[in-house]
């Protein structure tokens, strides 16, 4: 049986070259979805590019509190740390998240399908709850956004401490998102080191092989550039050069994958052991 599979660019404005690609792979079909960094001082520029795949791909929000856009950024480190001792200020958060949908807004002419978070950071305790505050002041009557739940990671890539991790900071997020009736991804793929040593050609195999239907794969690629504020950038380079290869195309067939949007009125399978 063909399984269905969403295969999300991240980081669409983080940078022009970025955003080339992500356009290029989805204008070849190889991607059916990518998530925005509305911050970025590129989007408004750059939404109108996108607008030509609405209804072809699932186009959301990429939450961001750790990517040097915006006041409220901090690393990682302090998002992690405050989030877990329940030390951060929601109604801050709230008002972050309405921001960023607003900005969307502002340049795409709708609400995004989905939303999902730079570095996850939109499952984290507290910030989840900022988030579903902020989107049930913007949608009224609108279908809901699907979301991202990294507590479903079905694969630790080459990375288990990562994985680890992830899972740990982000446990209840799934259930709490279904439970505010949200869709949500019921596996999560695409998670790995991201250097330029990886194999993530081989990781691509491995996560095609273990995803259900209706499985999430979140990835990363784009043209390479000099950007200071981009640490993966040269992994960038040899994803988006995968992704458009006939190795890419091939996998997928042997691996009976189709390419293609969220169906969020599908049930939700139960969860997969890694």
């Amino acid at each position: 049986m063909t399984k269905r599979l969403t295969l999300c660019a991240d980081d669409f404005a983080q940078s022009d070259a970025i955003s080339a690609g992500i356009l290029e792979l989805l204008a070849a079909g190889r991607l059916s979805a990518t998530s925005v960094m509305s911050q970025a001082p590129s989007w408004a520029s750059r939404a109108s590019e996108l607008k030509a795949f609405d209804g072809k791909a699932d186009i959301g929000l990429h939450f961001n509190l750790s990517h040097p856009f915006g006041e409220h950024v901090r690393p990682l480190s302090h998002w992690l740390m405050k989030s877990q001792l329940r030390q951060l200020s929601r109604p801050m958060l709230r008002d972050a998240a309405v921001l960023q949908i607003d900005l969307f807004c502002q340049h795409y002419g709708r609400l995004p399908d989905f939303i999902d978070g730079h570095q996850h950071v939109h499952a984290l305790p507290v910030v989840r709850d900022a988030l579903f505050e902020a989107i049930a002041q913007r949608w009224q009557e609108q279908p809901l956004p699907y979301l991202r739940s990294p507590d479903r990671l079905g694969h630790p890539g080459d990375n288990r401490l990562k994985a680890l991790v992830l899972r740990s900071v982000s446990t209840g997020f799934d259930d709490g998102a279904r439970e505010q009736g949200f869709s949500t991804t019921p596996w999560f793929g695409g998670m790995y080191s991201l250097t330029p040593q990886a194999d993530f050609a081989g990781l691509m195999q491995q996560w095609l092989a273990r995803t259900p239907d209706r499985g999430l794969i979140m990835c990363h690629p784009g043209h390479p550039a000099a950007d200071k504020d981009d640490p993966i950038a040269a992994t960038r380079e040899k994803e988006y050069r995968f992704l458009g290869s006939q190795a890419f195309a091939d996998l997928c067939g042997q691996y009976d994958v189709e390419v293609a949007r969220f169906d969020k009125a599908a049930p939700a399978p139960a969860p997969m052991a890694a």
